[in-house]
């Protein structure tokens, strides 16, 4: 792989630390606030089309349930052997006992999920079809979920879980989906962790003090109110984020074109992708970057060795297609290949 020369020394220079970074995922404590949602995935074969209307009749073959959202991150830190504590609400329905199920068999600690009897689990259902000659293709997304706020009581209720464990934990993760479960007393109880960390699609500003934002180009964008289209307004990016959340750093994913740290102390470093060539599908990504950055800094990285670590795990899940995971043992391969493809 050809890296610039400068990184990929860097990179040698801390090969070792960074197994051992690895190693010590283990045990880590994170408390992971989120949008949970189920993702189900519909597949089956097409037989013909309907009399009834000009649609295609699939015969059913599977269903594939996997946490999705604020549950994939969740999903994530515990994959990649972290002690996961998640906070959110569950719909009192089918699709939240779903996956309060897988979440709890990944062994993951769900005493901080709350059941909203008012408003249905976030669900997004993807329905795909292939005929006998043909690849499977998705047909249609139907995406189940409410537009309105959980009850002020919901909200107090999270809030009051946050502050009780807390002091209990190494991080604090905030996976903002913009489903409603990040209101503003859960954000500031939240807030209070020494070591938080923001994953927030948009209202970046509401989460003002966190210690890392992770956004991605576009949502930097949003943020920022202008295009960033070189490296002059992604400079410009960077310290307006910086000064717009008043955090230690501002980490810009930018996908095939890597990563950039953004510090408080006005230094900035680019990350280049590690994979360009076997990406498949960058769902989810995001969730994975977070996770292993949060648990990089847990076990004692810097934020350059934690921003690393996520680029390394995501690079990984981009080979597969859908919402996946990682596990410290693949990430230790593909370090270990990286290097080899330096040499």
């Amino acid at each position: 792989m050809s890296l610039n020369p400068k990184f990929a020394s860097k990179l040698r220079s801390v090969a070792d630390r960074l197994f051992d970074l690895i190693d010590n995922f283990a045990g880590a404590r994170v408390l992971i606030i989120g949008d949970l949602t189920l993702d189900e995935f519909l597949t089956g074969q097409v037989e013909r089309v309907s009399r009834e209307a000009p649609v295609l009749i699939l015969r059913h073959e599977t269903t594939k349930q996997v946490p999705g959202g604020g549950a994939n991150a969740v999903y994530n830190f515990a994959r990649l052997g972290g002690q996961v504590l998640a906070v959110g609400l569950l719909g009192k329905d089918e699709q939240g006992r779903a996956l309060q199920g897988l979440l709890e068999t990944a062994g993951i600690k769900t005493g901080g999920i709350f059941l909203d009897e008012e408003r249905p689990t976030v669900t997004k259902t993807r329905i795909s079809g292939h005929s006998r000659q043909s690849v499977t293709q998705q047909m249609v997304r139907i995406d189940r979920k409410s537009e309105d706020l959980p009850s002020l009581d919901l909200q107090l209720q999270l809030a009051e879980y946050i502050q009780e464990h807390i002091h209990t934990v190494d991080a604090v993760v905030c996976s903002d989906y913009g489903d409603g479960t990040l209101t503003q007393p859960v954000i500031s109880a939240a807030l209070c962790a020494s070591r938080s960390v923001v994953d927030a699609q948009k209202h970046l500003k509401r989460y003002r003090g966190a210690m890392l934002f992770t956004p991605n180009l576009p949502e930097a964008e949003l943020a920022v109110g202008y295009a960033i289209t070189d490296e002059a307004a992604l400079a410009r990016a960077g310290k307006d984020l910086l000064e717009l959340t008043d955090a230690k750093h501002i980490l810009i994913t930018r996908g095939e074109q890597g990563m950039t740290l953004f510090n408080d102390d006005g230094t900035k470093d680019d990350i280049p992708a590690f994979n360009r060539t076997e990406v498949f599908d960058v769902t989810g990504a995001g969730d994975t970057v977070v996770a292993g950055l949060t648990l990089g800094l847990t076990a004692g990285a810097s934020i350059w060795e934690a921003a690393v670590l996520g680029n390394l795990a995501a690079s990984i899940v981009v080979r597969q297609f859908g919402t996946t995971t990682t596990t410290p043992e693949e990430m230790r391969v593909a370090l270990q290949r990286l290097l080899e493809e330096m040499e």
